[in-house]
C-alpha cells in the first residue's frame, strides 16, 4: 500500500506551515493600514463649515462690505479710464473699441478691492460705472476733434456742452459695434465687482469668532 504523501507542488498540513501563513497574511494588512494611515496625513481633509458657521461668515464679510468706498473708486477708475481711452484715441486718431473692455476691468477691479462687496448691487454700480466711463471718453474724444477742427480749445468746446448736446453727439456718432462694446465693459464691471473670499480671510473670521 502506497503511503498517503501530498502530490509534489502542494502544501503539506503541516501546523507550522499554517503559522507562517497566518504571519505573512498579518504581515501584509499591517502594511496596508500603515500605507493607509501614512496616505492620510499627507492628506489631511480640510475642516467642514456648518450652516451656522457659514451664515455668521456671510455676515461678518457683509458687515465689511463698503458701498460708498466702492463707489467713489469706481468712479474714479472710471473717468481714469476715459481719459485714457481719448488720450489714446486723439493720438492715434483711431477709435479702438476693445478700450471699452479695459474700462469695464478696471472698474470692476477697483470696486473689488475698495468695496469688498458680495452682493449684487456692487456688481449693477460698477457694471453703470463702466458705462458711464465709455460714454465720457467718447465725448471727451469729440469734444477735442471738434475743437481741432473749429480751431478752438477744448474747454471753450466743452463749456458749450449740455445734456441736450451730449445726447445729440452720441447718438450721431452710434455705431452697432458700440453695442458689443458697451456690453462687455458692462459685463466685465459687473462680473468682476464682488469680493473674491480668501481662505486667509476665513481663517481671520473663523480664529475670531469662533
Amino acid at each position: 500500500m502506497n503511503d498517503l504523501v501530498p502530490p509534489k507542488g502542494t502544501m503539506s498540513l503541516d501546523p507550522d506551515n499554517l503559522s507562517a501563513a497566518a504571519e505573512a497574511v498579518e504581515a501584509t494588512r499591517v502594511a496596508a493600514d500603515v500605507e493607509s494611515a501614512n496616505d492620510a496625513e499627507a492628506t489631511p481633509e480640510e475642516p467642514v463649515i456648518n450652516e451656522q458657521q457659514a451664515a455668521m461668515l456671510m455676515q461678518t464679510f457683509a458687515e465689511e462690505q463698503n458701498l460708498l468706498m466702492g463707489t467713489l473708486s469706481g468712479l474714479l477708475a472710471a473717468l481714469l479710464g476715459a481719459g485714457i481711452w481719448a488720450a489714446v484715441t486723439v493720438t492715434t486718431e483711431y477709435q479702438i473699441g476693445w478700450m471699452a473692455v479695459g474700462i469695464g476691468f478696471l472698474v470692476g477691479f477697483t470696486m473689488r478691492y475698495a468695496g469688498k462687496g458680495i452682493t449684487p448691487v456692487f456688481g449693477t454700480v460698477s457694471a453703470v460705472l463702466s458705462l458711464v466711463g465709455c460714454l465720457v471718453g467718447n465725448v471727451v474724444t469729440y469734444t477735442w476733434f471738434i475743437a481741432d477742427m473749429e480751431g478752438m480749445t477744448f474747454m471753450e468746446v466743452a463749456s458749450q456742452l449740455n445734456l441736450a448736446v451730449v445726447i445729440g453727439l452720441l447718438t450721431s456718432t452710434f455705431a452697432v459695434m458700440d453695442i458689443l462694446f458697451y456690453g462687455l465693459a458692462a459685463y466685465f464691471g459687473y462680473k468682476y465687482a464682488f469680493r473674491q473670499v480668501t481662505q486667509a480671510d476665513i481663517d481671520r473670521v473663523m480664529g475670531k469668532s469662533f
